[in-house]
């Protein structure tokens, strides 16, 4: 095994997850929650271990092979998501809630969803759309910049038979291709959340598990907590939609 290597995509990943903590930063202020600080430390310590550890690293020029692949994308689950269960933590909520968001498998140790603050909510939403295509194959996107192939941690990222086809001749195009789909189709729930009744706050988190088909929500009572078939209707278009091929 390339440890160089690993560590140097390893890094990488880091650095992307950490700058994802930006986004409940933003709503624990906007909303002038007292989580500021939990995911303003949260962002600073991953991104500057990720940078370090890439840094390092970034003189090894040997490509990644299918066994190092392996064992990044195995390091991926499980470092995340225990370095994504700390603001769990602080409610007492553990690691599973981040594992099974992560995972995209939609299992809740939560109740009481409707009181928690809303940058948790976010950030509990955040992580199933984040892993609904996976970090991976977004830093394959971007690996070109850093003189990174992808090819093998494409294979070890996409399910069965798929991990033999692309969209384009190049595996950092198909990929590009890939998470523009995914944030266009993002785009379009919310919008389509938002004109059949929800507010932003709902629409955003809710276009985030149903396009990543994770099922998080952020009341207690799920999708039928608005009592919409328009809603509804929203909700299994865009599942639809995101489960095809």
């Amino acid at each position: 095994m390339n440890q160089a290597k690993v560590l140097n995509f390893f890094g990488l990943l880091l650095m992307m997850f950490g700058l994802s903590f930006a986004i409940p930063l933003f709503v624990a202020f906007f909303y002038g929650e007292n989580l500021i600080k939990v995911f303003g430390l949260g962002m600073s310590i991953l991104v500057l271990l990720g940078f370090l550890t890439w840094f390092f690293t970034k003189d090894n020029k040997q490509e990644l092979s299918l066994s190092d692949g392996f064992v990044i994308t195995v390091l991926f689950w499980i470092v995340l998501s225990v370095s994504g269960s700390i603001p769990f933590l602080l409610f007492g909520f553990g690691v599973v809630e981040s594992m099974s968001g992560i995972t995209t498998t939609g299992a809740t140790v939560i109740a009481g969803l409707d009181d928690l603050p809303k940058s948790l909510l976010i950030y509990r939403q955040l992580l199933q759309w984040l892993g609904g295509m996976g970090l991976i194959v977004l830093a394959i996107a971007v690996m070109p910049l850093l003189g990174i192939g992808g090819g093998q941690l494409f294979k070890t990222q996409t399910p069965g038979p798929m991990s033999e086809q692309r969209l384009t001749p190049r595996i950092t195009s198909t990929a590009r291709a890939l998470w523009s789909i995914y944030f266009v189709l993002t785009v379009l729930c919310i919008f389509a959340y938002r004109l059949a009744g929800m507010n932003y706050f709902d629409a955003v988190s809710h276009a985030f598990s149903t396009v990543s088909i994770g099922g998080f929500s952020t009341h207690d009572l799920s999708i039928g907590f608005f009592n919409s078939l328009s809603i509804e209707i929203v909700c299994i278009t865009f599942m639809l939609l995101s489960a095809m091929s």
